[in-house]
């Protein structure tokens, strides 16, 4: 016996409706994807944004802003300085010449700085050439001796010990107190007046090497114990590049101490240099060529500060510049 199954049309809407609710939802997913990589085609194929350029004027007021911090505040200083010269001046009945008077006084110096007059009469140029000979010397053999100094009493522990208790007695000494020292034992003038810029310049070099060794981290030399470097490729492989900031900041203290010294020194010792024609000015009660003679010393004071400043800036590392 046969028996028949029928499906009523009431059956088979529900699956009909669900195809076609899938198909639809097919399309839609695919005309999505297509709308999101065509829109991502055209945003590659778009030109990227570019930052506004800035203007012109903006820039140069930039430029000139830092033009005038740059040149003003030290141009107010030297006003200042000025003014207060003048009015010092004016106060005291023109015993201390004004800078207009000085300044006219400087050009007629300054027309003809290298005449030759005699022994004892020369132009202000050749006494500056004198000192600064006197300074290279003197500075030159503290460099010499100081240095290598440094890095020893740094490196072992017992001359550090040895040699600190030494070096915090000498360093304070005047240097008007080792001329009379270098004239007992050099018998000379400008032999005294070198020795006292070598003794009073050395300190600087001495100590600050020594502190720049000791400073060197222990994890550097723990890699040179541990490769067996001798002490001669510790010294130029290790601790020099580290201690190279500090030598110079020593080296940089020490010509300034050893401008300031040959000042005094040649006062005392006589001959030519600079120190010597400010106390021979001063004899002549030629007031005008003594202030001259200040700004002289503290110019050429600056010019060697910022070469060795410059000179200590092209052998640093960046971190240490700032």
């Amino acid at each position: 016996m046969v028996s028949a199954v029928f499906h009523s049309p009431l059956d088979a809407a529900p699956v009909v409706a669900q195809n076609a609710m899938n198909n639809v939802a097919s399309s839609a997913s695919s005309a999505s994807a297509r709308s999101q990589k065509q829109s991502k085609t055209a945003m590659a194929a778009s030109p990227a944004p570019t930052a506004p350029a800035a203007p012109a004027g903006r820039d140069w007021a930039a430029l000139s802003r830092g033009f005038w911090m740059a040149v003003l505040p030290p141009l107010c200083g030297l006003g200042l300085l000025v003014g207060l010269w003048a009015v010092v001046s004016a106060t005291t009945g023109n015993s201390i010449p004004g800078p207009v008077e000085t300044w006219k006084q400087a050009q007629e110096i300054f027309s003809n700085p290298f005449y030759r007059n005699g022994p004892n009469d020369q132009g202000v140029g050749w006494n500056v050439l004198m000192s600064l000979e006197r300074v290279a010397v003197g500075f030159g053999m503290a460099a010499l001796v100081g240095i290598p100094a440094g890095f020893v009493i740094g490196r072992f522990n017992f001359l550090s010990r040895m040699f600190n208790p030494l070096i915090s007695l000498l360093r304070p000494v005047s240097p008007l107190a080792w001329l009379p020292i270098g004239l007992l034992v050099f018998k000379g003038a400008n032999p005294a007046a070198i020795w006292t810029i070598f003794i009073c310049s050395i300190w600087p070099m001495i100590i600050n090497t020594a502190v720049g060794v000791q400073r060197v981290p222990q994890d550097y030399m723990n890699v040179a114990r541990v490769l067996n470097l001798s002490e001669w490729k510790i010294a130029t492989k290790i601790l020099f590049p580290a201690v190279l900031p500090y030598m110079l900041t020593g080296v940089r203290l020490a010509v300034g101490t050893a401008w300031l010294v040959i000042v005094a020194a040649e006062m005392l010792t006589g001959g030519v240099g600079i120190g010597f024609w400010v106390w021979d000015e001063w004899n002549n009660l030629n007031v005008k060529n003594i202030i001259i003679a200040i700004f002289v010393i503290g110019i050429v004071g600056l010019v060697l500060e910022f070469a060795l400043i410059k000179l200590a800036t092209a052998f640093t590392f960046e971190e240490v510049k700032t």
